[in-house]
């Protein structure tokens, strides 16, 4: 997996004009299995186009045990 400091370009128009973005409060992504509160969806976002180029969620540790 590449770091987000990896990403230099849009691999859609090829701008290097590149932001952060997040979803929060109720467009938090909560675990399947499990009565939890949600974490936060982190993006990495062109700004020329708006492209989502990634996403994360801010705590992954919360959705083990998720799968099966």
């Amino acid at each position: 997996m590449k770091n987000i400091a990896d990403i230099t370009a849009c691999p859609k128009c090829g701008s290097r004009e590149l932001g952060k973005g997040k979803h929060s409060g109720y467009s938090a992504m909560h675990p399947v299995n499990k009565m939890i509160i949600g974490t936060t969806i982190e993006y990495v976002i062109c700004t020329e186009c708006g492209y989502i180029i990634e996403g994360y969620v801010k705590k992954p540790g919360k959705f083990k045990g998720t799968l099966y």
